[in-house]
């Protein structure tokens, strides 16, 4: 598989102009032109921002397939796998390459790894209304505007805080899909409580021990981060948070109706270190285990 490490290779191997800035690129496209690209399957060694809308054809980030009838703005972190097959634009877009080598000793450095949308999946791209587009094309303009007048001392920070405002009104525009869709929200809580209720029932605790956040995504066909921060809207508490709550809720079941030990209960629910269940529970329940199960036996 092709894997560009640089951005100015990335240019030349596909047939674009130069960019100005090694570490930042830009490009503008109208048609399938300027989304073509020799290899139909690459990786990036740098940050990918892109405002696109597809008629026709595949695209692919990550595992799985872009919806184009809900998505217009991608995200791609360094290193994840592109897939593009005899792909057609239904209007003009742009992309925004960024190196992390550009981000150094500059804020946007830790907080663009903070986004949590450079981790969904093509099928969870951002839908924007036209007024959220404007938006953004005219930060891009404006990114553009500074990228083409002979660079300077200013030049990077002017970028890189154009850049910083795409990403908080992405961050903004993600939370507003999220309100937007209660019905799909709601759907995907039920069905990761009942993903949850299952998984218990059918003893892979014990088994397998606790449930990962990427495992439940995977059974809900979506990505761990998106699922988190879906659920993280809709409920105020992240899919790691519903796990926990499930675990206890299990844990105090089993300590009222079994005679085990603390330790017996920690491997059935798939603890391997009871001490940390122990904690876990304190933690949340305000009572250690042992404190839970006497206060109903005084």
């Amino acid at each position: 598989m092709k894997h560009y490490r640089t951005i100015t290779e990335l240019y030349i191997t596909n047939g674009f102009s130069p960019p100005e800035n090694p570490m930042l690129g830009l490009v503008t496209f109208e048609d399938i032109k300027g989304c073509q690209f020799v290899e139909t399957e690459f990786t990036l060694g740098f940050y990918k921002i892109a405002l696109k809308k597809v008629k026709s054809g595949n695209v692919m980030y990550g595992k799985t397939k872009y919806d184009r009838q809900n998505g217009s703005m991608f995200f791609l972190k360094p290193n994840q796998i592109v897939q593009m097959n005899d792909v057609e634009l239904t209007e003009k877009g742009f992309m925004i390459y960024i190196h992390e080598d550009f981000l150094v000793n500059h804020p946007l450095h830790s907080i663009i790894q903070k986004y949590g949308y450079f981790d969904y999946e093509a099928n969870e791209a951002l839908h924007i209304s036209p007024n959220e587009e404007d938006t953004l094309w005219d930060l891009f303009n404006k990114i553009r505007s500074e990228y083409y007048n002979n660079q300077d001392e200013y030049s990077r920070d002017i970028m890189l805080t154009h850049i910083d405002s795409i990403l908080k009104y992405s961050q903004r525009y993600y939370k507003r899909q999220f309100l937007n869709r209660t019905v799909l929200s709601g759907t995907t809580v039920s069905k990761f409580t009942a993903q949850l209720k299952q998984y218990f029932e059918s003893g892979k605790l014990k088994e397998n021990g606790l449930p990962t956040v990427t495992f439940l995504a995977s059974q809900l066909a979506l990505s761990p981060r998106y699922l988190s921060d879906l659920l993280k809207q809709e409920t105020g508490k992240t899919a790691l948070e519903h796990i926990h709550i499930a675990l206890l809720m299990e844990a105090k079941n089993l300590l009222m109706s079994t005679e085990n030990t603390i330790a017996e209960t920690a491997y059935q629910l798939g603890f391997e270190n009871p001490p940390y269940f122990s904690r876990l529970f304190k933690k949340e329940v305000g009572l250690t285990p042992t404190e839970y199960r006497e206060q109903f036996l005084n």
